[in-house]
């Protein structure tokens, strides 16, 4: 979990040889009697300090703990690669505008990121869990994404229009946690092309956790079975 910060007080030294005149040790003594406005406020961890010693890919859930019309696979790393930009809308080696908004980089491997997939073949709906290894805060992520909430996404000569709007943290006991809503639009439309996503993501120590999910129809989010993948794997990653 993120450490707390440390708030320093900094100290004035003088080494004095001889008599002062009267002026100056008058000065002195006002100076250090001189209060400053204000209130301390303490820094921001840019850096996790904590770990989580399990592997990443022993903190998946397994298929029995994913809501039953979810049967789930884990997803081998070329696929889990894949499944990544799926979720952002940002696939590997687009092009993104506004500059400074391509998600943080990731590596993918047991201990690095994992991707599981549960799919509800008669919706067409999925619940996709995502463990990160990170030494970036979670806040670091809600900067970004109140920086970049829409965006233009080139690859492979198509262009699709990714919005995200952020939306009120899940209650849970981690470390920080965020909630938002995600629309990827192409430009060049059509029936069941616009991808809709429902995340929320959590953090405990340096493992960060993203449930979605992800529809390709106007269907109203699986909320309930969202909430309860997202409670499980926190908790499983928490207990580590």
């Amino acid at each position: 979990m993120t450490v707390p910060d440390s708030m320093r007080k900094g100290q004035l030294g003088f080494a004095i040889s001889g008599r002062l005149p009267a002026v100056a040790s008058a000065l002195l003594i006002a100076g250090c009697a001189s209060t400053v406005a204000g209130h301390p406020v303490a820094s921001i961890p840019t850096i996790v300090q904590r770990h989580v010693g399990a592997q990443l890919s022993t903190l998946l859930p397994n298929s029995a703990q994913f809501p039953a019309r979810y049967p789930a696979v884990v997803l081998p790393q070329e696929a889990a690669a894949q499944a990544a930009g799926d979720l952002t809308g940002v696939g590997r080696g687009s092009i993104v505008s506004p500059d400074g908004c391509l998600p943080p980089e990731q590596r993918f491997g047991p201990d690095q990121t994992v991707i599981a997939v549960g799919t509800d073949n008669d919706s067409r709906a999925t619940l996709t869990v995502e463990l990160t290894r990170t030494q970036q805060p979670l806040s670091a992520l809600r900067d970004q994404l109140k920086r970049c909430d829409k965006l233009q996404v080139t690859r492979a000569g198509a262009t699709t229009t990714v919005t995200t709007q952020l939306q009120a943290p899940p209650p849970i006991d981690a470390d920080d946690t965020l909630a938002l809503r995600r629309t990827v639009v192409p430009e060049v439309g059509g029936a069941g092309l616009t991808q809709s996503m429902q995340t929320l993501t959590g953090q405990v120590d340096d493992v960060r956790i993203t449930v979605t999910y992800m529809t390709f129809s106007d269907a109203k989010a699986d909320t309930a079975a969202l909430d309860e993948l997202f409670t499980t794997t926190v908790q499983k990653v928490k207990t580590a």
